[in-house]
C-alpha cells in the first residue's frame, strides 16, 4: 500500500501516510520518543496474464509493523531511525511465512537539513512519481522497471533484479525561499549480488524542487551507475506478423560491452486546492546499451477528498512511447509496425473510510497492452493502528 489521504489534509496543512497518522508514541521522556505503528491490509483482486485470462486471488497488499524513534542530541539536532517489516502475507499467514522487510535507515536531522543512510524509497519515487499514482493496488508503470540487468522477463534466471531502495545515502536542504534541493549517492560494493560487475558500483542522484503557495515543481536525476554492465553477449526472440499473417520468430544476440544501464529523470508539476491535487509528470529512461530501448512517460494524475474526509477519488492516465526521443518526437505519429511500441494506461479508484483506523476501497487499471495483460480490478480493506 501506497497511500496519501487527501481527505485528511482538510484539517492539516498536509497530507499524511496513513500508517504514520495511526501511530502510538509508548515512550517519550528525556528528549526520547518512540512510535509503533502499522496496518493489515486484505484484498481480492483479478489481474489478465499474458493470454489474456483474468486470474483473481486473496491476497496481502502490503501489511506493515513499524518503529519510528528519535532523540534530541542538543537543541536543533536530533538523532532518528525508522523500521518496517513488511510481506507478512497476511491471507496466508499460517503456511506462507516472511522472508523481507521494507524500509530501514539512521539519519541526523536540523536546521542544516536532512542527512540520512539505509534502505528506503528512491527520490525519483518520492518527488516525480508519487504525486501522480500513490495507489493501493494499481499504479501506473515507471522507469523503475529498467532497473537491474537486461532481460526479457524480471524472473528470468539471467536477470539480476535492480534495488532501488537499498544501500542509499541522501542529504536533503531545508527550504530556503521555497527551494530545496536532495543529493546522494547508492552504493554496491564487490560482495552484493545486486552488483553487475566484479569491482564497487555507486550511482549519483539529485532533485531541485521550488514550492510557491499550492504550486510546487520537481526535477531529479539518477545516473544508475550501480548499473554498469561488464562484457555479456543476450540472446531473445522477437516476433514479425506480416500482412499476410505469416508470423516470423527470430533470434536476436546483442553483446554489451562495458556499457552503462542508462540515465533515469523526470520532472513533476502539482498543484493542490483545498481537498483536490492535480499533478503532471514527464519521465524519461534514456538507455545507454544496445539492449534495452529508450521510453518517455507523459503522465496527469489527480486526487479529490470527497465529504470533508470520507475518502478519496482518485484516477491517473499516461503515454508511454518505447523508443521515443523525448518531447522531440512526441507529435509524430507510429506507423502500424511501431504501434506496439506505444501504450495508454488508466488507473482510477475510489476509498472510503468506515472509521478514523478503518477503510475500504476499489480500483481498476486498464494497461493497453497484447491480450489486454495487466488489466484488472481490486477490493481491499484496511486496518490501521
Amino acid at each position: 500500500m501506497k497511500k496519501t489521504l487527501l481527505a485528511t489534509a482538510i484539517a492539516g496543512a498536509a497530507a499524511f501516510t496513513a500508517a504514520g497518522a495511526q501511530a502510538a508514541t509508548v515512550y517519550n521522556q528525556d528528549g526520547t520518543k518512540l512510535d509503533i505503528y502499522g496496518n493489515v491490509q486484505i484484498v481480492y483482486a483479478g489481474v489478465k496474464d499474458e493470454d489474456g485470462h483474468s486470474r483473481d486471488e486473496i491476497a496481502d497488499n502490503g501489511s506493515t509493523f513499524g518503529f519510528a524513534a528519535e532523540h534530541v542530541i542538543y537543541n536543533g539536532l536530533i538523532g532518528y531511525a525508522k523500521i518496517e517489516i513488511d510481506d507478512f502475507k497476511a491471507d496466508e499467514m499460517k503456511v506462507a511465512g516472511r522472508d523481507a522487510g521494507d524500509t530501514a535507515y539512521i539519519g541526523l536531522k536540523g536546521n542544516f537539513g536532512d542527512a540520512r543512510i539505509g534502505s528506503y524509497d528512491s527520490l525519483l519515487d518520492d518527488w516525480i512519481q508519487d504525486p501522480i499514482s500513490n495507489n493501493e493496488y494499481f499504479d501506473v508503470s515507471d522507469s523503475n522497471t529498467f532497473k537491474g540487468a537486461p532481460g526479457e522477463d524480471a524472473d528470468d534466471a539471467s536477470v539480476v533484479a535492480g534495488d532501488p531502495e537499498g544501500d542509499k545515502i541522501t542529504y536533503t536542504s531545508p527550504v530556503w525561499g521555497g527551494f530545496q534541493f536532495a543529493l546522494g549517492t547508492q552504493y554496491k560494493g564487490d560482495a552484493e549480488n545486486e552488483n553487475l560487475t566484479d569491482g564497487g558500483e555507486a550511482s549519483i542522484f539529485g532533485g531541485l524542487k521550488y514550492t510557491i503557495g499550492g504550486f510546487s515543481v520537481a526535477g531529479v536525476y539518477d545516473d544508475l551507475g550501480i548499473y554498469d554492465i561488464e562484457d555479456q553477449s543476450v540472446s531473445y526472440l522477437s516476433t514479425d506478423v506480416a500482412a499476410d499473417g505469416t508470423v516470423t520468430t527470430t533470434q536476436n544476440n546483442v553483446t554489451i560491452d562495458d556499457e552503462d544501464l542508462g540515465d533515469q529523470y523526470g520532472v513533476t508539476m502539482q498543484y493542490q486546492w483545498d481537498s483536490l491535487r492535480v499533478a503532471v509528470k514527464y519521465e524519461r529512461f534514456e538507455s545507454d546499451n544496445d539492449f534495452l530501448k529508450d521510453a518517455d512517460y507523459y503522465a496527469i494524475g489527480a486526487r479529490y477528498g470527497y465529504l470533508n474526509g470520507m475518502g478519496d477519488v482518485y484516477g491517473s492516465y499516461q503515454y508511454i512511447d518505447f523508443g521515443g526521443s523525448g518531447f522531440s518526437d512526441f507529435d509524430s505519429a507510429n506507423d502500424d509496425e511501431n504501434d506496439d511500441d506505444n501504450v495508454n494506461e488508466v488507473v482510477a479508484g475510489v476509498t472510503y473510510n468506515i472509521s478514523d483506523a478503518m477503510y475500504t476501497y476499489v480500483e481498476g487499471a486498464v494497461r493497453d497492452r497484447d491480450n489486454d495483460q495487466g488489466d484488472g480490478y481490486a477490493v481491499g480493506l484496511t486496518y490501521l493502528f
